[in-house]
């Protein structure tokens, strides 16, 4: 055990968690981190489970001097609507356990002298597009632009991509010329799984729409029709944190990458869903916080340094997104959980 090497997953009972867990955990050992007991269909990949918080400093610092882990893959959060609810829990969690986590890191591979990865799943709640005309006329927002986040979700993973940048390429420049913590960025969409259900997104609309009708429920979306924003289906996303993990470090040109997925209205959502599942009752009623949100918000956006750098393409474009992954999916779990 002590000469061992781990990944260390944090919110690993989370939406990207699943998929991330058992698409590696039969070629890595896995910890897990989570505030709740870890589920069961995760049990058989995960090498270690700690029930914890991320803010524990305490808790993150046995960690790492427990177990050898040579990359971290920090997927625990607070989302957008949850945190507009509670901004503070948002900011501790987000930011706090961010800290605590590239502050121990970069201590542990100093002290040893070697890399250890940070890989950070970022959003584009990072982006504040000021109204919808500019909206509009900027389609697809590259990583430097409206850098403006109306949201503490936002606000704070923009700064924690920022602190991860710091740690990785500035902290004691002038003593230390060897930068040995390797933190790498993704700024993803709104994520749309066959496998959980959201909860605390404010792109969470997409889901929801398809897990109510799969259960046959009434369902009441909360932005208008014509909204529309970038989303990613699940297994893109867990390709793209992997393949960007696995890049040599010379083949990155910045620690920060848009990944591009495809975009749509909630009007073509409700369509594709109706089209699979006729009789679903799918009315709106706008929420005026949430779609305020929505509206700052990018369409798309630009993916072509990821592209160019690590050779990034999304395998679902819209339809093969909702036709063959999330549309039979959700068939067979709610089949057979009926």
């Amino acid at each position: 055990m002590e000469n061992d090497v781990y990944s260390l997953i944090t919110g690993a009972n989370g939406e990207v968690g699943h998929g991330l867990v058992k698409k590696i955990g039969n070629s890595k050992k896995i910890i897990g981190l989570g505030l709740t007991d870890l589920d069961e269909d995760l049990k058989p990949f995960v090498s270690v489970y700690i029930k914890g918080d991320i803010t524990d400093q305490k808790l993150i610092s046995e960690i790492f001097t427990k177990y050898k882990i040579d990359t971290v893959f920090h997927l625990a959060a607070v989302l957008s609507t949850t945190g507009e609810k509670v901004p503070k829990l948002a900011h501790d969690v987000n930011v706090n356990g961010t800290f605590n986590l590239l502050n121990m890191a970069n201590d542990q591979a100093r002290s040893q002298k070697r890399v250890i990865k940070l890989i950070f799943p970022s959003s584009i709640a990072v982006y504040g597009m000021p109204n919808l005309e500019t909206k509009k006329q900027h389609p697809k927002v590259k990583e430097g632009e409206f850098l403006n986040p109306i949201t503490m979700y936002g606000i704070n993973k923009l700064y924690c991509e920022n602190l991860g940048v710091y740690f990785s390429s500035h902290f004691s420049q002038l003593a230390i010329h060897n930068h040995y913590l390797d933190f790498r960025c993704l700024r993803f969409p709104g994520l749309i799984s066959a496998e959980t259900v959201p909860s605390g997104g404010t792109s969470d609309y997409a889901p929801e729409m398809l897990h109510a009708a799969a259960q046959g429920k009434s369902y009441s979306c909360f932005v208008r029709e014509d909204s529309t924003i970038h989303f990613m289906a699940m297994p893109d996303a867990v390709d793209a944190l992997l393949l960007l993990t696995n890049v040599p470090k010379n083949k990155l040109s910045q620690n920060i990458y848009n990944v591009r997925g495809f975009s749509a209205s909630a009007k073509q959502i409700e369509e594709i869903v109706k089209k699979h599942f006729p009789n679903a009752d799918i009315s709106y009623r706008i929420n005026p916080e949430r779609q305020k949100i929505i509206d700052s918000w990018t369409e798309d956006v630009d993916g072509s340094k990821a592209i160019d750098d690590w050779g990034w393409k999304a395998k679902f474009d819209f339809n093969k997104a909702f036709e063959e992954y999330l549309i039979p999916a959700i068939k067979i779990k709610y089949t057979n959980n009926s």
